[in-house]
């Protein structure tokens, strides 16, 4: 699950950059423009991904270490 959390936030970096709206005059709602729709889904994607992050990637050893687990200690790499 680490390896995917990885992939999701190299295509989120990928992703932000969304030159293929630039030009669209589109409106969602008949107010919103796309590209502010676009980034509002963007930016919610982007709260998932870094969820998983903390759920899924986040270096617990180091926080066992800091919070005085003698265990954690040598378990680190």
């Amino acid at each position: 699950m680490r390896i995917a959390v990885y992939i999701a936030a190299v295509l989120l970096a990928i992703l932000h950059q969304d030159f293929w709206l630039w030009d669209n005059d589109t409106l969602v709602f008949d107010f919103l423009p796309v590209g502010l729709a676009y980034h509002i889904g963007y930016s919610i994607a982007a709260a998932a991904v870094w969820a998983a992050a903390i759920k899924y990637a986040w270096p617990s050893h180091v926080e066992d270490f800091a919070e005085g687990d003698p265990k954690a200690e040598n378990s680190g790499s």
